[in-house]
């Protein structure tokens, strides 16, 4: 052993980690949760904030989405942020104390994909909560350094927590070429449209309009600098009527639309609201299989784009938070500590909806 092995106190043992399960469906228990050793890369962090996604949920009720499915139990979580306790030997960036914001993908950087940069598409990502891979809602996890990234004084931990939905908002409009000249419309107001709009709104957009069934969640993208919302149905017979609704809020020529929902609704209404030569990226995984207008769109070039994820979007996004270019404290909504039975209620409010935007967990 040598002298590298220090302990705590007398006892010689580590205070044991813990971590949230998902057993079954709506089956999570807080139970012991053995970390790897620390690798000359890796760093092994306290974690201080988790938020709830909406994938976490859906596992948490179904024990799938879409192709991943829960064999085994696994530790759910992967909004999150933590203060460094042990870095590896090759590591040069961090050190103990330093507050930060975690990826949550670990991609080969081996493969094409990875090679030509978009790693987010690595078919052999280990990401946290996607079966099989544990998650980070727990006391303490392990992580490859460089998918740390260091806070700045004025972020908080929950903000770095928010990096992670921020992501796919700002990836989405990295990928959609959002600038000062592009007009945005954005089909559903839950934590992704709303990080979306907000993503928008600091890479330039003058003008967004954000739609959704749900009246309080429009209130909210107001709050946030929506331009205009619009209040929509579930039925499909209303799409070509609330098309006008939308252009006429809008005022103007729709550029781009993001469809954070993902329905044969949302989509139909994104590429018929969306003027010739724009774009149309699908960023919700609402439907698998759609039956959408797409010739009438295509004959007026409308480009549809999909996005997977994000890649190399935290220091962006942090530098958003830092410069008070976005907000995203105002999405979160409730907060809860870690005990089985918080951890119970968060995932209930969570999945409620209702008021709740972005539940969070503070460590």
């Amino acid at each position: 052993m040598g002298k590298g092995g220090m302990s705590h106190g007398n006892s010689g043992e580590e205070e044991e980690n813990m971590a949230a399960w998902l057993l079954g469906v709506n089956n999570l228990k807080i139970q012991p949760f053995k970390l790897p050793p620390l690798g000359p890369r890796d760093a092994r962090i306290r974690m201080k904030a988790v938020g709830i996604c909406g994938s976490d949920v859906h596992f948490l009720k179904s024990m799938r989405l879409a192709d991943f499915v829960v064999k085994e139990p696994m530790v759910i979580g992967h909004e999150c942020a933590g203060i460094i306790e042990e870095v590896g030997t090759e590591v040069k960036h961090l050190v103990p104390g330093d507050r930060v914001a975690i990826e949550p993908g670990i991609s080969c950087w081996s493969c094409h994909r990875c090679k030509e940069g978009r790693y987010n598409l690595c078919t052999d990502m280990k990401f946290f909560a996607t079966p099989p891979v544990h998650g980070s809602l727990a006391n303490q996890i392990m992580h490859p350094a460089d998918l740390c990234f260091k806070l700045p004084d004025n972020v908080s931990l929950e903000e770095g927590a928010m990096c992670e939905p921020l992501s796919v908002g700002v990836h989405a409009c990295r990928r959609s070429n959002i600038g000062p000249e592009t007009n945005v419309l954005v089909m559903g107001a839950g934590p992704i449209g709303l990080v979306t709009m907000l993503a928008a709104r600091a890479f330039g957009s003058p003008r967004i309009v954000i739609v959704d069934v749900d009246d309080h969640r429009l209130s909210v993208a107001k709050e946030l600098g929506a331009d205009e919302t619009v209040k929509v149905s579930t039925d499909i017979k209303d799409v070509a009527s609330e098309i006008e609704q939308i252009k006429k809020a809008m005022g103007a020529g729709v550029d781009v639309s993001f469809d954070c929902a993902g329905f044969n609704k949302t989509m139909s209404t994104a590429l018929g609201a969306t003027s010739s030569g724009g774009k149309v990226c699908l960023v919700g995984l609402g439907h698998s299989i759609m039956t959408v207008p797409l010739t009438p769109a295509a004959v007026r070039e409308i480009d549809v784009i999909g996005i997977w994820r994000y890649k190399n979007t935290w220091p962006l996004c942090i530098e958003f938070i830092r410069s008070g270019k976005i907000d995203v404290k105002s999405l979160i909504t409730h907060r809860f500590g870690f005990s089985q039975k918080e951890v119970e209620e968060a995932f209930e409010t969570s999945a409620h909806g209702g008021k709740a935007i972005k539940v969070m967990f503070n460590l």
